[in-house]
């Protein structure tokens, strides 16, 4: 699940709406992970679902900064298409 907000939004904007979104496809045991992003700032989360679902945050990617996160998000995101590859989603 990716959810894109304009560039002036701060992405934790776009939390309840990619939340209400993942949480109507059902999943079973397995956690669904999830994008949102405005163009410069990436947040990741992870989904599990249950009888009281819960999720949990990454840190706050950005790409106006110094160290510049592209690498970091661009790592992250290979190692979750490997996963789905290989059909280990947990």
């Amino acid at each position: 699940m990716v959810e894109a907000k304009r560039h002036q939004l701060n992405v934790l904007e776009g939390l309840p709406q990619a939340l209400t979104h993942i949480m109507k496809s059902p999943s079973g045991a397995k956690p669904t992970y999830g994008l949102i992003t405005n163009g410069s700032e990436f947040l990741f989360f992870k989904l599990m679902q249950g009888e009281i679902p819960q999720y949990g945050l990454s840190r706050l990617f950005t790409l106006i900064n110094p160290g510049n996160d592209l690498y970091s998000v661009l790592g992250i995101l290979k190692g979750l298409r490997d996963q789905i590859a290989s059909g280990d989603r947990a």
